[in-house]
């Protein structure tokens, strides 16, 4: 696929760093939050819920500050910026040495990694209406990307210690920040900008002009709901399959590496394709029911083979971020790209501040009487909800040519 925009795959590269950042400590988290929490594995999911609730809450303040910012003085400083901030941050967890300086890293991990926001509207400002849900696909293979090579190289690392995975994300993010700052194009036309204003800085003021396009509320919700269920993987899978099948650090990361190489499979693949075919709603209906299914069939999976032979239905699951994501584009002008992906990222960080707390507790609560799956029904119960909210209340988008007609 061709990237229309030198500045496309730099931020793609910003994305699979800040993702790796995510993924490569996943696989000592449960090590790391017993030893530094003086606990045991069934009450350290409980912990690492909450570890992940306070990295969304930055993130969900953060968003719409940086989409905003990123409206008024250009994606490339914000973006330069969050990328050095993120690699600090990384170092001062490698040192934390106790588990309240692991929450303070966390939470300025939230503020510094809202970067989603700001590379979305790169591919807003550089890519055609009719190609974005394609480009978006990209965003979500490099979100694949990353969850691939983060949890093989925080397995590998791990050899090395609990600190180790942290010391290379920090590496990985100052190398990051360093080629943005040599090779990223500012991509905002100055005509596009406007002045930052506070008043429109959080989740509320970044969806306003979605309301007035209409037909904005149910794709939120189903937004929502889909996020909400897919918090499952990162708040319990590490601690579910040390559970269910006793698996050590190098096999999680495995496992992850897994689920993101068949995503980025999809999104690089079959994405353009599919949208192609029959279109982004349908597409996202597809994925979520696939996605719906997979978490079912985890929730009493005896065997870790399966696990891998499951994820070649939920990798489709992948069609749902593109689709809704243009969907959602294509109802705001160039001067608020910036503004609706910071948005979408603050509301986002809603679903990661609960979600993990529901699943965490809801593995803690299930593992406690004999069903360690629990999480995984509760999140095929959201999953499949944003689906059919989808299927019945969201109509079919406008095509380009209709999006042409209506400006004028």
């Amino acid at each position: 696929m061709k990237f229309g925009h030198r500045a496309v795959p730099i931020v793609l590269a910003a994305v699979v760093v800040d993702v790796i950042g995510l993924g490569i400590v996943m696989p000592v988290l449960p090590a790391l939050v017993t030893h530094l929490g003086h606990m045991d594995l069934a009450h350290a999911p409980r912990v690492s819920g909450w570890l992940l609730a306070v990295f969304a809450i930055g993130q969900f303040f953060a968003g719409p500050v940086l989409g905003n910012l990123g409206d008024r003085f250009g994606r490339r400083p914000v973006l330069i910026a969050s990328m050095a901030a993120f690699s600090l941050d990384y170092l001062l967890m490698a040192a934390a040495p106790t588990l309240a300086w692991l929450f303070v890293g966390r939470a300025i991990a939230g503020i510094a990694g809202a970067t989603f926001g700001p590379a979305g509207a790169v591919i807003a400002d550089t890519t055609p209406v009719e190609r974005r849900g394609a480009v978006f696909g990209l965003l979500g293979a490099a979100f694949g990307i990353g969850f691939i090579l983060g949890p093989a190289l925080g397995g590998l690392s791990a050899a090395w210690g609990t600190r180790a995975p942290f010391i290379v994300a920090a590496a990985l993010a100052a190398a990051n920040a360093l080629a943005m700052a040599m090779f990223l194009p500012e991509t905002l036309a100055r005509e596009n900008r406007r002045p930052f204003r506070l008043r429109d800085a959080h989740v509320i003021g970044a969806f306003r002009p979605l309301f007035a396009a209409g037909n904005a509320t149910p794709l939120l919700v189903a937004w929502f709901l889909w996020q909400l269920g897919g918090t499952v993987y990162p708040a319990t899978w590490s601690f579910w399959a040390a559970i269910r099948f006793g698996w050590d650090a190098k096999a999680i990361g495995l496992s992850l590496a897994w689920v993101g190489l068949l995503s980025v499979v999809v999104q690089v693949g079959l994405t353009q394709r599919v949208f192609a075919r029959i279109g982004e709603r349908k597409a996202a209906i597809v994925g979520l029911a696939c996605a719906t299914a997979t978490l079912f069939a985890y929730a009493f999976t005896t065997k870790g083979w399966q696990v891998y032979a499951f994820f070649l239905v939920g990798c489709l699951g992948a069609f749902a971020y593109p689709a809704l994501n243009a969907t959602l584009s294509r109802m705001v002008d160039a001067t608020r790209q910036g503004s609706l992906q910071g948005g979408i990222g603050s509301m986002n960080s809603v679903a990661a501040i609960t979600g993990p707390l529901i699943a965490a507790q809801s593995l803690g609560w299930g593992a406690a009487h004999g069903f360690d799956g629990a999480a995984f029904v509760v999140a095929a119960v959201l999953m499949g909800s944003a689906a059919a909210i989808i299927a019945l209340r969201v109509p079919e988008p406008r095509s380009a040519q209709q999006e042409i007609l209506v400006t004028r």
